[in-house]
């Protein structure tokens, strides 16, 4: 059976405890991984540690080129680290390459390094005085990320961290181990030091300890509400850095005067791609007014096309859950509903084969009080909610504790306008279903999606991996010359 091992200091290290990888579209157990404990949790920071002591000083010329080396290795092994993902999450090729892809331009974003951490000086603020900024690295920086994009989200926060100077541990989810190790290589390709990106697999008892680790400066975490909510409280009242990134509910608002089809393709892609396991899918459809009976046949027709196989088979649209409990759990929910008075337009609960596969479905006369509407899914599960007019959508919107991402289908700039200045959510598309800002913008969302100040990647990735010093200077007169001797007052300009 394959070892995955800790990747620590640029060696591979083993641990005391391991756990199973599955193949979701067989079932099968293909490997298994090392659970880091408290040695290899103190390994993997101590490596991080010396290793940032040196780093910290490389010049931002050279960390932009190991950037630029980075983004080009990523894309040389795009079809590799693509087969990775979809060997143990589940998801089809096509969208596994879409995520390296996504991920990769952060990359992008990062080799820009050197103007992102130019500073700010003012000259002569005070007779003789000058006064500059500069932002300096925290140090060691943590990152603990979900199965759902092995490749992608933690690409939204080591290369940011490490182009601002720091080092970094990356926890993966112990569900999808390979291609973070792979990434650890091509960092090594690119000529960054050992010790400055470490990959420390494991469970949430190493979760926990890394999170409160001494040696941890800042934690960068994506997953579940609850969890999201542990780790912000934890990591703060251990004196760190912190930015969690929850769940989430995002509602596509359909209005009557939408192109209904332009929006049932694009609400089928967004709710039912990668099975639904995408913290950015659409799980709810709010259909105003007139809209809702067409757009509910055109959605039912289109997720009972949906060609459901492995992910690997060039032929499949939508693969597998990822484990077994996750298909259970998903059913629970669809049952559950249907028992309450949701009417199953379509049921994919029945599919034959092994492997942990589900087929779209879809609910009508879903209602507020559902838990199919009050708990995220995260299955390929889309739930419809019926509105008379946009005031009362945007209030619906509104009202869910989750705020992570929206869409609106319309073809009025004034709705569009209206909904996007009235929602209480982080993230907005206008007739684009999935609107995951680009790598030069900040991904994040509001409310009970997000834990913490600050969004991921991007101009405040910059930030929250940093720190400024402002500085004011005086240099003295040569000897001899005259010079104003200081008073006792609090100084001012002058």
């Amino acid at each position: 059976m394959r070892s995955i091992q800790h990747r620590i200091g640029g060696v591979p290290v083993g641990g005391s405890a391991a756990a199973p990888v599955h193949d979701p579209a067989t079932g099968q157990q293909t490997a298994e991984v090392v659970l880091g404990r408290r040695a290899e949790v103190d390994a993997a920071v101590g490596a991080a540690a010396r290793a940032f002591a040196s780093w910290r000083e490389v010049s931002l010329t050279r960390r932009a080129r190991i950037m630029f080396a980075l983004r080009d290795l990523l894309a040389r092994h795009e079809d590799e680290l693509a087969r990775l993902i979809t060997a143990e999450h589940g998801k089809v090729l096509d969208d596994a390459r879409g995520e390296v892809v996504r991920g990769r331009e952060v990359v992008e974003f990062a080799c820009g390094i050197p103007q992102m951490l130019k500073g700010e000086y003012s000259d002569q603020v005070s007779s003789g005085v000058d006064a500059f900024s500069f932002r300096e690295p925290l140090g060691v920086c943590a990152g603990i990320v979900p199965f759902n994009f092995p490749v992608m989200v933690p690409l939204w926060m080591h290369p940011v961290a490490i182009a601002c100077g720091n080092a970094f541990v990356l926890k993966p989810s112990e569900r999808v181990p390979s291609a973070s190790n792979l990434v650890a290589e091509l960092y090594a390709e690119a000529g960054l030091p050992d010790g400055v990106f470490n990959v420390l697999h494991g469970d949430a008892e190493t979760a926990d300890a890394l999170i409160t680790h001494p040696g941890v400066a800042a934690v960068s975490f994506v997953g579940s509400t609850p969890v999201a909510r542990h780790v912000h409280e934890a990591a703060s009242t251990a004196g760190k850095r912190v930015q969690a990134l929850g769940g989430a509910k995002n509602h596509a608002v359909v209005l009557p005067d939408a192109d209904l089809d332009l929006a049932a393709d694009q609400i089928t892609a967004a709710a039912y791609g990668s099975a639904g396991q995408r913290c950015m899918a659409i799980s709810v459809a709010v259909a105003v007014g007139d809209a809702a009976d067409p757009l509910i046949e055109r959605l039912a027709d289109r997720a009972r096309a949906i060609k459901v196989g492995p992910g690997g088979d060039p032929s499949s649209e939508m693969g597998p859950l990822i484990s077994e409990a996750a298909r259970e759990r998903v059913s629970g929910h669809v049952e559950e509903a249907a028992r309450a008075g949701a009417t199953l337009v379509v049921d994919g609960r029945d599919l034959p084969g092994p492997g942990f596969f589900l087929g779209p479905c879809l609910l009508d006369g879903v209602s507020t009080d559902m838990p199919a509407y009050e708990q995220e899914i995260f299955g390929p599960v889309l739930v419809v909610l019926r509105a008379g007019t946009l005031d009362e959508a945007i209030a619906l919107v509104n009202a869910n504790p989750y705020g992570n991402g929206t869409a609106i289908f319309t073809s009025s700039g004034a709705a569009a306008r209206r909904y996007q200045r009235s929602v209480h959510v982080g993230m907005i598309g206008v007739n684009v279903p999935i609107p995951v800002p680009m790598a030069f913008y900040s991904f994040g969302g509001w409310k009970a999606s997000l834990f913490g100040d600050t969004h991921v990647h991007g101009p405040e990735g910059v930030r929250f991996y940093t720190r400024q010093k402002a500085v004011t200077s005086r240099w003295p007169e040569p000897a001899g010359v005259a010079a104003e001797a200081p008073g006792m007052a609090f100084p001012t300009a002058g």
